[in-house]
């Protein structure tokens, strides 16, 4: 079995698993079809990281396909679209062997497949070949778009297993008690939610006194509450004593599956992805038959806007129902997909061909619950919204790129399209798509349109799996210059402006109110919520309409933000990853995460604080006076610190002369952390201790250490020693070395001091009594310790002696700098004392280095969806019942697309108003001068019947009643107030009022002042 390349597929691993990626390695794939959803689903497989992919068309470039096939190019019309296509789907993954077949399918092509996809079919194909694949055990999938409207089927024969429904990493607990009852009851530590369900299998381990719960299986769940559960009879089990872990069982499932001639029939197998559109989409289930049954008649598929086209479809529809029987028709529906039947538009592409793509990835991996077994989407609400009669030739094709947009939209709207001037933040996985689609639709690629692009991050090679405009030639480039180039050469007619800048109040200089002006829209393609939240406050300062979306693993979302419509995106919310307590950090870890954190801290501290603080006193001689000031306890911390990394070991200090110092400050540092701090635990809280309540001390989340013995035999042992060396070695710019038989040779020579635990140390039992205890002033022994440091560090002869230190910053994704060395190790030796199960290095990264899980499948289906609501954007779309937010899980085919909220109302003065509502007002009318603040007052009284009472420019109250300030100009009040200028690139301030016909209302309009 092939090793599977961790550096291209690593955040990809964390969203499949390593089994799965194994098992797709022997994959082979057959897609059929390569116009733009077949190109989509193609690449998508590629990167993914299946064996072979062998893309079959026996078509010839035309220019319809061009709207949504983004390999290929005016240069291929004529030829044949599958060969035209393979180097560029070559190039996505080299680990991954592709082909092409132009001749016609047939059956002894297909037995040479594990998985085959059908787009753009005939039923009798997909009747045929469905057979045949069903019958000899090869999964088969369907995908299929027309115009604003897809379908999917899958069929993955009789017994198809599930190794893993939804990809969720188990869900475990500790346990506090458990009860000898029938049922027992398990009481879980009341740190957090136990997130069980009824129904749900655990397993339990580390249980003391009821061990008997150790060696049984599968024990099913039944909820109490948040903390709490039954299991099965425990009243002949021994008396529960402490400890013990409680964690899901997943087990695996085996689905059925029918072939697509009997599924055509059950009505049963639709999955739902619409909950407004229930009848629409059984609909569409007929109207998919009819329309190959209107193609099959006419050679041709209906004529864009054709009424006589759309009675004829319609009319077999109504046969067909005289069998399916549905109650309700959609009608307008039918209409509709006959109107856009030959659209081909990039946005729905790539919607359903990240679901299509997921569902192979379910075929070769038995990860994720596949589809059981239709789905339809469409996307109507694009259409306009007013239902006047369109003229037919606006709509016919133009020998154009865009045809297949033409088709649906008509001429007129790829004009206003190709006008739009949009600014596109972050050009990482969801960026590249969204460039793609943009390409292919021609926003801004006319003469008056332009897309302005940033990104401030430079390629690497974990972004090549999913950020598929990247080549590995790339790495080390600026993402938004290559990602321009590479869209321009998909649509030499693209007007891109490509910059490297950060998205925040510094970039306003570049980004300000005239550029935001100049713009049609914006979209975010971000990896934090801090960033969006400050975009869209500048969407909502400019009254800019906002497309949002965002992906983690197989889950994604996207939203639309409409001036005056819709809410925005909105403060940040409370963050749901919970802080872990410092105390639990630095005595009572209980969990992996925890002594991942702890590693992560001692990096960061060893390795990049105190080098920085060195560099610091070396600088700055008021460093020793202001770390003063952050208390006794931090100063000495810090003292000590640059005290000991500036003297030579021979001194007393810790700073090394050689390797073999270094050496010895590894293995002296392993001491102290995995030895001595826990036996000085274990002095302060013995392992018998008991609360003034009588109960154990070491119970429920305060697992009991053990110190650990080092062994140079022992890998862990030894790989702490390496990392640390080496990391310590690299601050004082001193070569070191990976060779295990050398370091143990230098191990031997090493004086470990001896340690004896010290009765006077205190340890912090909570968050607030290491509060408490900061705030106290020190004794005399530290005061002592710090007049100490501050005379040794205030010597002339140390700064002109002393050398410059230099600071690492960690970085998860290169193997070779001995950062996740030393984390992994750190981690699992702290694991072993509090016998925590320990993390391989592929969970350790993922958790110290916050990974997000990231695929390419979820990133292509929510750039899809976003696109579909720029179509509606861009047409001026009025209601909101037009626009949809998305909440999808690809793993587990969960689709919740619903209307957007209104923004909030408040009133002021009996009038009311949304966060849209600004009262703008230019400081200088006319060319005249600046206004003062009185009369600014003043206009707010004329204009909006409101009297102001006070003023905030930020945190600043620059007015509150002062007539003095009425006759200075407004900007004039706002330097003074602020002590500082307002920057030449400033040109409008947010000021926020209270009234005093409403001074208790929380909220009010913004008052923008345009300065000029």
């Amino acid at each position: 079995m092939s090793e599977i390349d961790e550096g291209f597929y690593s955040r990809q691993l964390y969203v499949l698993g390593h089994e799965a990626m194994h098992r797709m390695g022997s994959a082979n794939v057959l897609v059929a079809g390569m116009r733009g959803l077949g190109v989509e689903i193609a690449k998508n497989v590629i990167l993914s990281g299946v064996r072979s992919v062998t893309v079959q068309d026996e078509g010839q470039t035309v220019w319809r396909d061009l709207s949504s096939q983004f390999f290929l190019k005016e240069s291929h019309l004529g030829q044949n679209r599958a060969k035209c296509s393979l180097q560029q789907l070559s190039a996505l993954n080299p680990r991954v062997s592709v082909s092409e077949h132009t001749g016609p399918l047939n059956e002894e092509l297909l037995l040479n497949f594990q998985v085959v996809v059908l787009t753009d079919s005939s039923l009798d194909d997909q009747k045929h070949f469905g057979n045949l694949c069903h019958s000899h055990g090869i999964k088969f999938i369907v995908a299929d778009t027309k115009g604003l409207c897809g379908q999917l089927f899958c069929d993955f024969g009789e017994k198809f297993e599930v190794l893993d429904k939804d990809g969720e990493i188990p869900i475990s607990a500790m346990i506090q008690n458990i009860t000898k009852d029938n049922p027992g009851m398990v009481i879980c530590t009341d740190d957090q939610n136990h997130g069980f369900s009824d129904g749900t299998k655990v397993s339990f381990s580390e249980v003391h006194g009821m061990s008997e719960l150790n060696s049984i299986g599968p024990v099913e769940i039944k909820i109490c509450d948040s903390y709490s559960f039954s299991i099965c009879d425990t009243s002949a089990f021994s008396q529960y004593e402490r400890g013990g872990v409680v964690t899901e069982v997943k087990e695996s499932c085996v689905l059925m599956f029918k072939q697509l001639s009997e599924a055509l029939l059950d009505y049963e197998l639709l999955k739902m992805n619409d909950f407004g559109k229930v009848s629409r989409h059984k609909t569409l289930h007929l109207a998919f038959q009819a329309l190959h049954s209107f193609v099959k008649k006419e050679q041709r598929l209906p004529d864009p806007w054709s009424q006589s086209d759309a009675e004829s479809l319609l009319a077999i529809v109504r046969e067909l129902n005289t069998v399916a029987k549905l109650e309700q028709l959609d009608e307008a529906a039918v209409r509709n997909l006959s109107f856009t039947a030959q659209g081909d538009l990039a946005p729905l592409n790539a919607f359903i061909g990240g679901l299509a793509a997921q569902e192979v990835i379910k075929a070769c991996s038995g990860k994720f619950t596949p589809l059981q077994q239709w789905l339809y989407f469409d996307a109507l609400e694009c259409l306009p919204e007013e239902e006047d009669q369109l003229a037919e030739g606006l709509f016919s094709p133009r020998g154009t790129r865009y045809d297949g947009q033409i088709a649906v939209f008509g001429s007129a709207f790829q004009e206003k399209l190709e006008r739009q001037k949009y600014f596109l933040v972050g050009a990482g996985a969801i960026g590249c798509e969204l460039l793609k689609n943009f390409a292919l639709i021609g926003l801004g690629a006319g003469e008056e349109g332009k897309i302005t692009v940033t990104d401030m991050d430079f390629i690497e090679r974990s972004n090549l799996n999913r950020q598929f405009l990247f080549r590995s030639q790339d790495i080390g480039k600026p993402k938004s210059e290559v990602a321009a180039k590479a869209v321009r050469e998909m649509n030499p007619q693209m007007k891109i402006t490509a910059h490297m800048h950060r998205l925040d109040p510094d970039s306003e200089r570049v980004y300000d109110y005239n550029f935001f002006m100049g713009l049609d829209g914006v979209a975010a393609a971000l990896d934090n919520v801090e960033a969006r939240v400050y975009l869209d406050g500048r969407c909502v300062q400019h009254q800019k309409s906002l497309l949002e979306g965002g992906t983690l693993g197989s889950k994604g979302h996207t939203l639309v933000v409409v001036p005056h419509l819709t809410e925005s995106y909105g403060p940040a919310k409370s963050s749901s990853t919970n802080a872990i307590p410092l105390c639990t950090l630095k005595n009572f870890p209980h969990r992996i995460e925890h002594t991942l954190q702890w590693a992560r801290d001692q990096f960061e501290g060893l390795f990049k604080q105190t080098p920085e603080n060195v560099n610091l006193f070396l600088r700055d001689g008021r460093f020793v006076e202001l770390t003063l000031g952050h208390g006794d306890a931090e100063a000495l911390e810090v003292l000590g610190g640059v005290w000991s990394s500036l003297f030579n070991m021979k001194d007393g200090g810790e700073r090394p002369a050689s390797w073999e110092d270094c050496v010895s400050w590894a293995r002296c540092k392993w001491e102290t952390l995995f030895n001595n701090d826990i036996r000085q635990l274990l002095h302060c809280f013995p392992p018998k201790e008991v609360t003034a309540t009588g109960l154990p001390f070491w119970s429920g989340s305060k697992r009991c250490p053990h110190p650990l013995t080092f062994d140079p035999n022992n890998n862990t042992h030894l790989e702490y020693v390496i990392a640390a060396a080496n990391l310590y070695g690299q601050i004082y710019r001193i070569n070191g070395t990976r060779q295990p038989d050398s370091i143990r040779q230098i191990l031997e020579k090493v004086h470990v001091p001896s340690f004896t635990p010290k009765s006077t140390v205190k340890i912090h039992l909570t968050e607030s009594e290491m509060q408490e205890d900061k705030k106290k002033e020190s004794d005399n022994a530290e005061k002592f310790r710090l007049e100490e440091l501050k005379g040794k560090l205030s010597s002339p002869s140390l700064k002109s002696s002393a050398r410059e230190m230099y600071p690492i910053d960690f970085e998860k994704d290169d193997d070779t700098n001995f950062h996740m060395d030393y984390i992994v190790a750190a981690s699992n030796l702290r694991a072993e004392n509090y016998d925590i199960p320990a993390a391989d290095r592929h969970q350790s990264k993922r958790i110290a280095g916050r990974i997000i899980p990231a695929i390419a499948t979820t990133t292509a289906a929510v750039a899809g969806l976003m696109c579909l609501e720029l179509y509606k954007l861009v047409q001026g779309h009025e209601k909101i019942s037009s626009y949809r937010t998305a909440y999808i899980n690809l793993a587990v085919q969960y689709f919740v697309m619903s209307q957007p909220c209104r923004p909030q109302q408040f009133t002021v003065a009996g009038e009311k108003y949304t966060m849209w509502d600004d009262f703008l007002v230019e400081g200088r009318r006319g060319g005249q001068q600046e206004m003062t603040l009185g009369e600014l007052l003043q206009y707010i009284k004329e204009r909006y019947n409101l009297n102001v009472c006070s003023l905030f420019y930020g945190t600043a109250i620059i007015y509150n009643g002062q007539k003095e300030r009425h006759k200075q100009s407004v900007s004039d009040v706002v330097r003074m107030v602020t002590r500082a200028d307002i920057p030449p690139h400033k040109k409008m301030l947010d000021l926020i009022p209270s009234f005093i016909e409403d001074e208790d209302s929380d909220l009010a309009p913004t008052i923008r002042y345009l300065l000029q």
